[in-house]
């Protein structure tokens, strides 16, 4: 939901400029401090000293949930990727959820996404893993990094009636929804847990997994990430297809956030949800698991390259028999130590015994030369004459 887009209800200049030198940057720091530490902090000294009762503890889960989709499925996929379209009443619900995380306001989370996504692992990524684990996963959020706020496009944003709403009242709006239906177990434990969760994305998802699509960057599949954070651990996937409202391509992969999002789009509530062609993924797949074969390659022992052997005659082959060399002919390559004197071709091959895929490549590195001609010669011409066959 917006107003005339090319008309900001927040003013990007007073934001960024002056108000951020001034005040903006110092009063994240303390919100962050008190949010992430001083909070958590108290909740975990004083929540031995409270019974967890069933009830609560249900509702403690049932809030992660509610609460967690508002920063996967709002601040994340809707408001910094724009992989769907929402309306007013699903972006008023995400709005209030994503501040329950207390994870600072939409504008001031999606400008940091943004600006990790075009800056990833360099310096101006707000959160980069080329920093330390650490800085990525929480240090950031105390160092606040002072960079260029200008250099990431918000402005659609910043006409965003709800959005605008939401930042300029977020810390009122975050304490009553935060603490919404308990004060420790349901209210401030669960805010660090997922908080925690979030951060995780930002530092395991940078630093252990795979890379099944792209291997340029940090970016990576992990699957404790993506379990705590309803989909969001297929990092490496989204970090390629950034816009794609699914992080979890296929339909088995757990990826709640996806799943609700189209369930909403059924709903009547979403709407023009963005997803790349399979064509597509699967080529940047095709190329990474090939960039990976290469590699697994590089690293074996293939022996000579047959283009390197010497090529030798049957006169010569039969010559250094002879001389007391434990020579075999198979396909036409002259290996050691065995069926010595003979082409074992046809033996080798399913004549006396089919050997094995391993087998064969074991010949790589038993070959010595090529035989001229690849057969053992025999008296009769060729091509045969009649009954020469």
């Amino acid at each position: 939901m917006s107003s005339n887009p090319t008309v900001p209800l927040l003013s990007l200049t007073t934001m960024t400029r002056k108000s951020w030198k001034r005040f903006g940057r110092r009063h994240r720091i303390i919100r962050n401090i008190i949010a992430t530490i001083m909070l958590p902090a108290a909740g975990l000294w004083y929540a031995p000293n409270i019974q967890l009762t069933t009830n609560t503890a249900i509702w403690a889960l049932v809030y992660y949930f509610l609460s967690g989709i508002g920063i996967t499925a709002g601040y994340h996929r809707l408001w910094s990727h724009r992989s769907y379209s929402a309306s007013s009443f699903l972006e008023l619900y995400l709005a209030l959820a994503g501040a329950a995380c207390f994870q600072g306001s939409i504008r001031e989370w999606s400008r940091d996404h943004r600006a990790h996504h075009r800056y990833v692992d360099t310096d101006r990524d707000p959160y980069s893993i080329s920093k330390g684990i650490s800085y990525a996963h929480m240090g950031w959020l105390i160092i606040m990094p002072g960079l260029k706020q200008d250099k990431v496009d918000v402005s659609d944003l910043d006409s965003n009636r709800i959005v605008v709403w939401q930042h300029r009242n977020f810390t009122a709006i975050a304490i009553i929804v935060a603490l919404k239906g308990g004060s420790i177990y349901a209210g401030i434990l669960r805010m660090f847990f997922f908080q925690q969760a979030t951060f995780c994305v930002n530092s395991l998802a940078h630093w252990l997994g795979d890379q099944p699509y792209d291997d340029r960057h940090s970016p990576q599949d992990h699957l404790f990430t993506t379990l705590i954070t309803f989909g969001e651990g297929y990092h490496n996937f989204h970090h390629t297809f950034p816009s794609d409202y699914r992080n979890g391509v296929t339909w088995y992969q757990y990826d709640p956030t996806k799943w609700f999002i189209w369930s909403w789009k059924k709903a009547g509530l979403a709407s023009d949800l963005h997803k790349y062609t399979s064509n597509l993924i699967g080529k940047c797949e095709y190329e990474q698991q090939q960039k990976q074969l290469d590699q697994f390659w590089a690293h074996l022992n293939w022996g000579v390259p047959h283009t390197n052997l010497p090529l030798t005659t049957w006169a010569s082959f039969q010559q250094e028999i002879c001389q007391g060399r434990e020579l075999v002919v198979l396909a036409g390559l002259v290996t050691i130590r065995s069926y010595v004197g003979k082409d074992a071709t046809s033996a080798f091959n399913g004549g006396v015994y089919a050997h094995s895929t391993a087998a064969h490549k074991l010949l790589d590195d038993l070959c010595v030369g090529i035989l001229l001609g690849g057969v053992e010669l025999t008296k009769n011409p060729w091509p045969p004459g009649p009954g020469n066959y």
